[in-house]
């Protein structure tokens, strides 16, 4: 019924080991991630959402535009 003795606890230490990487990967891994992250489709298409979902989105005050007005209609070819 006396105290309990404490748990010990394990000191770990974490180490963070990198294996050695071949440079020729790493430069190929690099440019790979630029290409990719700087990627933009060059013509873009606009789409038209169904019926529904523009009805829904006006209901909800969500949709503040209208789909006829001539200045926006390059946007939705």
């Amino acid at each position: 019924m006396g105290n309990k003795p404490a748990k010990q606890e394990r000191e770990e230490i974490l180490l963070k080991v990198v294996p050695p990487l071949d440079p020729a990967f790493v430069r190929w891994l690099a440019r790979d991630i630029k290409r990719i992250e700087g990627f933009a489709p060059k013509k873009p298409r606009a789409i038209k959402p169904p019926d529904h979902y523009i009805e829904f989105m006006r209901l909800y005050g969500w949709l503040d535009l209208d789909l006829n007005d001539p200045d926006l209609a390059h946007l939705l070819k």
